[in-house]
């Protein structure tokens, strides 16, 4: 039985704008449209909007969810035995995750005590989950610079990386209650662009650097995992950044 767009935002659990919107740009085309203009989905249109959902809760872009869908070559069941296997993996890291998370709070309470090694168990910088975004922001080859960079480090000098990149964000949480203007914060904020220019493979411009800052606020899981340090921290951040281009920009300018 065919179901209206209303019913079948409710049973996924999602807006019947965003039903419209795949619509709208090909991916998921309801199988009938009433002389009154109203969707109608199908068992198969379902089916295919399962698929989508769970190749985007693998991170993929709805251009690319689309390009695979509508391959001529695309297997249902291959690409279910694939979601399965990445979602296994995705629940064995989160799992660890907590594990340590768990052994942390016991040190912190000085009910025992972890190594280095057990700090950062579960900390994988070879799975990027925002790198599919920065490939449409950047392009391919920045990013597989990024990757072969990271892929030489052994896994202590990731550690170190990651330790480094906490140290960072701890310091802007601390001072989050500043001016992002102020000199403190431009300081800790210059830091944070060096860091990532020198560390990435990729060299961010000035106009690269702003963007991401925006994306910060404008993301919900950057500001998420940004703002576990602190709340608001990030924004604080995106509004230091933007002020660092600025001010940096008018000194390159100025004679």
């Amino acid at each position: 039985m065919a179901m209206k767009v209303k019913e079948v935002a409710e049973l996924v659990g999602t807006s019947v704008r965003t039903l419209h919107h795949y619509d709208e740009i090909g991916l998921l085309i309801p199988d009938e449209t009433t002389e009154a203009g109203y969707r109608l989905y199908s068992d198969d249109n379902l089916e295919m909007l399962q698929q989508i959902l769970f190749f985007k809760e693998l991170g993929f872009s709805l251009k690319q969810i689309k390009e695979i869908v509508y391959s001529p070559t695309f297997d249902r069941l291959e690409a279910l035995s694939l979601h399965r296997n990445m979602l296994l993996e995705k629940r064995s890291r989160i799992d660890q995750m907590v594990e340590t998370i768990d052994k942390t709070i016991k040190h912190l309470k000085g009910e025992i005590h972890m190594t280095n090694e057990e700090k950062f168990a579960g900390f994988d910088f070879s799975h990027n989950p925002y790198e599919q975004e920065a490939r449409e922001r950047w392009g391919d080859e920045a990013v597989d610079r990024s990757n072969e960079k990271l892929g030489r480090l052994t896994k202590e000098e990731q550690q170190a990386l990651g330790e480094r990149m906490n140290q960072i964000y701890r310091r802007l949480a601390e001072m989050r209650h500043l001016s992002p203007q102020s000199q403190a914060a431009q300081e800790a904020i210059k830091d944070w662009y060096e860091f990532l220019n020198n560390n990435f493979g990729h060299h961010y411009t000035l106009e690269a650097f702003k963007g991401l800052g925006q994306m910060y606020v404008e993301d919900e899981r950057f500001t998420q995992n940004i703002d576990q340090f602190g709340e608001g921290l990030a924004l604080f951040m995106s509004k230091a950044m933007a002020a660092f281009v600025g001010s940096t920009e008018k000194i390159v300018k100025s004679p």
